[in-house]
């Protein structure tokens, strides 16, 4: 599936350590897990979620939701043992939390081989950096953590997110220039149905691939709020035909709606198209 079809609408943390959410992560509508041996894994239960995971993703049931491991940063006592365990382990990419440079991934892909790299952008240095690390050979994907984040920058929590746009743009930026999945950050109150859905349509209208969830309660409000509308899908075909009749009569450039219809609407048109295609057949399954 081509890359920017491939839906991450929802991107839910699953704890490594937990068989039961686990074992229920395989029956939710997400896109995305992210089976997490950091944050959300107690110092005590560490060393045992490796092997509690490595037997849930070996007995499988996950279907086409893309399956990455979050490891624990390589300055711990425990990262470089997770990394080594994440190559025995049946996922599609690793996570590597709190990445500044380049060189973060150029430690991690010493010990993970061709497995895909994401990164957590969750420090200054990462934003700062943010272009040379979505231009490593081996990175596929940038995870927002907005929480760490906030903590680094001592910003407050607002509601437009305005202390976070610079932060949130130049990884923005990075992704769209070298063709890697970005994710936003988690909303914290999972309570909070309206707070969520503003800062999902806010993370899309910037454009964001999808939003990483800490509750399966976020699940549905993200599928819908990163899925092509009815209405998108409906103006998407409708410039397909129209810039496709318009060339047949030897024109560049088609009209609908009152507005100009030329080739990047048309490429734009086909991506939202093959999303739907692609949201519709993982539903299917």
């Amino acid at each position: 599936m081509d890359m920017r079809a491939r839906p991450y609408r929802s991107v839910l943390y699953i704890p490594g350590s937990k068989p039961r959410a686990l074992d229920k992560a395989r029956t939710l509508p997400i896109d995305a897990i992210i089976f997490d041996l950091e944050d959300a894994v107690s110092i005590e239960e560490k060393v045992n979620a490796r092997d509690t995971l490595t037997a849930a993703l070996a007995e499988g049931g996950y279907g086409a939701r893309m399956k990455i491991v979050r490891i624990n940063s390589l300055d711990t006592e425990w990262g470089r043992a997770d990394a080594e365990a994440v190559t025995k382990m049946d996922c599609d990419a690793v996570l590597l939390p709190k990445v500044g440079s380049a060189a973060d991934i150029d430690a991690l892909a010493e010990i993970t081989g061709d497995l895909p790299i994401w990164a957590m952008m969750e420090t200054p240095a990462g934003m700062l950096h943010a272009e040379e690390i979505a231009a490593h050979p081996k990175l596929a994907g940038f995870v927002m953590g907005t929480n760490d984040l906030a903590k680094e920058l001592q910003c407050r929590f607002r509601a437009d997110r305005l202390p976070m746009l610079t932060a949130l743009s130049l990884c923005l930026l990075a992704a769209k220039a070298h063709g890697v999945v970005i994710v936003d950050g988690v909303y914290n109150a999972f309570k909070d149905d309206e707070g969520l859905r503003a800062e999902c349509e806010q993370g899309r209208d910037m454009g964001m691939d999808g939003k990483t969830l800490i509750h399966p309660a976020q699940v549905a409000i993200a599928n819908e709020a990163f899925a092509p509308s009815e209405a998108e899908i409906e103006l998407a075909q409708r410039q397909i035909a129209a810039f496709e009749e318009a060339e047949a009569g030897g024109q560049g450039v088609a009209v609908v709606d009152g507005k100009i219809v030329e080739n990047l609407h048309v490429a734009t048109a086909r991506e939202i198209l093959a999303k739907a295609e692609a949201i519709k057949a993982i539903a299917a399954e």
